[in-house]
């Protein structure tokens, strides 16, 4: 580390001497890594900078103030970039003002990229870096300094004389702000684009929400209008004896039809035509807000200069560069790089997939043991004697049920992340972003599994296999699990919200409580010997009081959890039309939680550069393809809405007994046996064969779904063909900037590069 500047304090804990070692780089070492590192520096300021979105644009032209707007002071200047020279410093804009010519955090990268490509032992055996050091507990921390403390001084200051971070905690971080607009702009400029963009998303997909809520709402509300009136619920629950139903489990007793009246009209409200109408709305709805987000990112990514920084800027990890056995060069930049046979890589993301499988399996094996347990627990209630009890016997099943595998998916969730951190590591990919992605793949594989596999049982595989009275299947030597009284659907949104709100409530009071546990118990020490010395919480020294605030732990926990929302109010809608409502809830609070975390209880990160939201893009496109086949089947398959359609064509425009076609009778043989008539939920003749209704309600659950598909994949690649991912202004911008940056440079007289036709240089004055 030859070149930086390095000093050092000693501070006094409560059990131990803490000592910090403060780093900082000379202007010839900022410039020999600015270059490096192909850092963009400004050229010019960007004229007419002033960034409104389009309904913003609208409200000012009719002259109505726009209640989500903030004046956030100190808003960063916008200027056309290239990428640094030190050869042609003098030409760059403010390039003699050494002490601001770099962004603090350009600096903070600068002098992270020396750390961690430092080797303090044997390169070949990986002794390279800040990472390494970490690891083996050489040092405790290493980490930028925040900009002063965020909380305000007692005397009122003026906007001007905020410090970054107290911009950032008084116009973002505050509860009060809940309405306002991010100040993206801001957060880049302190946290550095990675970061913002994951605030710009989740900003975005959060505003999005809300049509999606609000039609939600309205479906909702119309089942309950529709609850009422239905024909089918009115016979259900004035048919007090008329229906006797056979058990839904071995020791379970004979039950009427009427007491199921509750829970039939509950399920009314999610089973109607109107949830037919929000499933297709939901998937143009996910399809187009996928469009309008690939158009945000290039706009972003563009006005922060990242707009190809994973084809160009971005360097190999540290880890990988130790690591390769061999260099080869850079088809883009010439540069040699290190590099890894990908047939041994190949040979390692086998192996490590075989692992993969085998925790799958796992998941599989846990899933079998909730089916069993549902069935067991219905068994034992049965048996109580309590008839109340005997009664709610499938939903205390199903609802223990529900709770037990939302407590086993967070136990393996937290084991298999730690594993595919191993394997990821193991498989030696060469950039940082080829790396998250590789292990955001493995782990969303593996949560996907865990996550959705108990809503996939109950929605399309539960209730199925089950046979009928005399001739029941059995798993195990138990007999397969029958829907619930209320049907299977009203388990799937009760599945639904335990696993979803369930969720999204554990993890807010993580996020919530977690962070200040751990301050405390961090600084319970601290505190105390400060309190002995007399020392003020304002006299302690900046390093010591950010060392206090928790380590940064990535954007993966906090993408995935909102990936996984996106699956639940997509996947499954047609079962839970109010789904998006509480997502959208849960993300108003989930914008203020993590901004508070970032600003105020986390350590400051290393600003990283990034040019979207990586993998989980792609991630996002699958599930919206998926959500589409999946309610498809869901409307066909699991509620009765075809059913009744099919019936009202044939036997009776109002639904009038709708139920007495819906129940089979017990065969004969079963009759005689245990000398009891009874019936069930089928479409089979008394002999135990399936009717003809089922045949023919078999070709039309079939068309719909061909239907249905075809449908919304059209609409959704119209849609697509429609919405250019890029901006026409972005691109004409992007133009006009490569244009510029050359005649910037030219015009300062900047030197030409020759170009060796064989080996190819990228122009060092050429902006991409």
């Amino acid at each position: 580390m030859t070149g930086l500047k390095m000093e050092k304090h000693i501070a006094q804990n409560a059990k131990k001497l803490v000592h910090f070692i403060l780093l900082s780089a000379p202007w010839s070492v900022l410039c020999y890594y600015a270059e490096d590192l192909r850092l963009r520096v400004p050229l010019q300021v960007v004229p007419n900078q002033a960034v409104t979105n389009w309904s913003h644009r609208i409200l000012m032209k009719l002259g109505i103030p726009n209640l989500l707007h903030d004046d956030v002071p100190d808003l960063p200047v916008d200027y056309y970039t290239c990428h640094f020279k030190a050869n042609k410093l003098p030409w760059f804009l403010g390039s003699d003002r050494h002490e601001t010519f770099f962004s603090s955090t350009q600096r903070h990268r600068i002098l992270y990229e020396i750390l961690a490509t430092t080797p303090y032992g044997n390169p070949n055996t990986g002794q390279v870096g800040i990472e390494r050091l970490l690891s083996e507990e050489v040092f405790t921390a290493a980490f930028p300094l925040h900009d002063g403390p965020y909380k305000m001084p007692s005397e009122e200051l003026n906007p001007p004389q905020l410090t970054q971070r107290q911009i950032l905690f008084h116009y973002w971080a505050q509860w009060s702000k809940w309405k306002k607009y991010q100040p993206l702009d801001h957060i880049r400029r302190y946290f550095g684009e990675k970061i913002a963009l994951y605030f710009a998303w989740l900003g975005f997909y959060t505003g999005w929400l809300f049509p999606a809520a609000v039609v939600g709402t309205l479906v909702f509300i119309i089942g309950i209008f529709m609850m009422f009136d239905d024909i089918p619920t009115q016979e259900i629950c004035n048919s007090g004896g008329k229906y006797q139903m056979c058990p839904l489990c071995k020791v379970c007793p004979y039950w009427n039809l009427s007491t199921i009246c509750p829970m039939f009209q509950v399920g009314r409200l999610f089973d109607h035509g109107g949830t037919v109408f929000f499933s297709i709305f939901m998937a143009l709805w996910s399809v187009t807000f996928l469009e309008y987000w690939k158009r945000k990112n290039a706009t972003l990514t563009y006005r922060w200069d990242c707009y190809d920084f994973e084809d160009i800027e971005e360097r190999p990890r540290p880890q990988f560069t130790a690591m390769a056995p061999m260099t080869t060069q850079n088809p883009i930049t010439g540069e040699e790089e290190p590099y890894f046979p990908m047939r041994n890589r190949c040979k390692r993301i086998f192996a490590g997939s075989m692992i993969i499988i085998m925790m799958i399996a796992v998941v599989v094996m846990f899933l079998i043991s909730i089916i069993l347990y549902r069935a067991i627990i219905a068994v034992v209630v049965s048996r109580s004697g309590n008839f109340l009890v005997v009664a709610s016997a499938s939903r205390i099943a199903s609802l223990t049920g529900s709770v037990v595998n939302l407590i086993f998916i967070l136990i393996l969730s937290k084991i298999y992340i730690a594993l595919a951190h191993f394997l990821t590591k193991w498989e030696m990919h060469r950039t940082q972003t080829m790396f998250e992605d590789a292990f955001t793949f493995k782990v969303f594989i593996f949560e996907f599994i865990n996550f959705y596999s108990s809503p996939i049982y109950i929605a399309f595989f539960k209730g199925r296999f089950v046979g009928y009275p005399g001739h029941y299947n059995k798993l195990l030597g138990i007999r397969n699990e029958d829907c619930g009284a209320g049907g299977c659907l009203i388990e799937l949104a009760q599945e639904l919200l335990v696993i979803m709100v369930g969720k999204q409530i554990i993890n807010n009071v993580q996020e919530i409580l977690i962070p200040k546990l751990k301050s405390w118990w961090h600084n319970r020490n601290n505190v105390s010997q400060r309190n002995k010395k007399g020392q003020d919480q304002i006299m302690t020294p900046l390093w010591e009081s950010d060392y206090e605030l928790l380590p940064y732990e990535g954007l993966f926990n906090e993408y995935l959890e909102m990936v996984l929302q996106f699956g639940f109010i997509t996947i499954f809608v047609a079962a839970c039309p109010l789904a998006p409502l509480f997502a959208l809830l849960n993300n108003w609070v989930e914008i203020r939680l993590d901004a508070q975390k970032f600003v105020c209880e986390y350590r400051r990160p290393v600003a990283e550069r990034a040019q979207g939201i990586g993998i989980w893009f792609n991630i996002l496109e699958v599930i919206t393809h998926l959500a589409v086949t999946s309610n498809a089947f869901l409307i066909a398959f699991t509620s009765d809405f075809l059913p009744r359609l099919y019936y009202q064509y044939t036997h009776s425009s109002n639904l009038q007994g709708y139920i007495d076609f819906s129940l089979a009778y017990a065969p004969k043989s079963y009759v005689s046996e245990y000398n009891v008539t009874c019936r069930y939920r089928a479409y089979r003749e008394q002999s135990g064969r399936y009717s003809l209704a089922y045949w023919n309600l078999l070709a039309i659950r079939l068309g719909f779904i061909i239907a249905f598909e075809h449908v919304v994949f059209f609409i959704a690649r119209m849609i697509d063909m429609m919405v250019p991912d890029i901006p026409e202004v972005v691109e004409i911008k992007v133009k006009r900037e490569h244009y510029l940056a050359k005649q910037a440079l030219a015009e300062n007289k900047a030197l030409i590069e020759v170009i060796d036709v064989s080996k190819p240089t990228p122009l060092a004055e050429k902006a991409p």
